[in-house]
């Protein structure tokens, strides 16, 4: 792809998810987007077939920068127990920043849940891949217990998954951000030599 086309291509979808937010994925047509990125609808519809292909393409975006902030955790020269910490942390504040700098997309994320699940599968794998590299630097290094690494991987990503919907409500932030460490920490209890 041409650097024009990846360029218009970003530009689209990042005009589509601000009106998303604005007004939610039900109060935004193509031609909305179109308009306010300044392009013909030819052109909208050259790169997106419908409003549902760019509502997902708007996810997998913003998912995306999600993996991104982990990708960068995971190349950090720190021990894997430092590094496991932060992971999750960063997990919790990047799903929790994503939704709600997302505004009224904010309630679109709640209402389809599912489809929002089915779009992260990918990223799902690749976050469990790279949880199970730091299990595996932390049992190779001695720091955690002799584990299983892909069943610990998928078991910790969905204990993560887990709290994101109450830490996104609020229902458990001001609790979380108190005792982080804490909760933290007993994920490694289990873990942990």
């Amino acid at each position: 792809m041409s650097k024009k086309i990846i360029t218009t291509r970003k530009r689209l979808i990042e005009v589509a998810r601000n009106l998303f937010a604005e007004r939610g994925k039900n109060g935004v047509t193509m031609n909305d987007i179109a308009e306010a990125s300044k392009r013909g609808r030819r052109t909208l519809y050259t790169y997106f077939k419908s409003k549902d292909e760019i509502y997902k393409a708007v996810i997998d975006n913003e998912l995306m920068k999600i993996f991104d902030k982990l990708q960068l955790v995971s190349e950090e020269k720190t021990e894997p127990d430092v590094k496991l910490r932060k992971h999750i942390l960063t997990h919790l504040d990047a799903v929790k920043w994503a939704v709600t700098r997302n505004g009224s997309l904010r309630a679109d994320f709640f209402r389809d849940i599912y489809e929002v699940e089915r779009t992260r599968r990918k990223i799902d794998y690749k976050e469990i891949k790279l949880i199970g590299e730091i299990l595996t630097e932390g049992v190779r290094k001695r720091i955690f217990k002799p584990l299983n690494i892909d069943l610990s991987a998928m078991m910790l990503l969905y204990s993560i998954k887990g709290l994101e919907v109450p830490y996104i409500r609020q229902n458990i932030s001001r609790v979380f951000e108190k005792y982080k460490d804490s909760i933290v920490d007993i994920v490694f209890s289990g873990i942990k030599r």
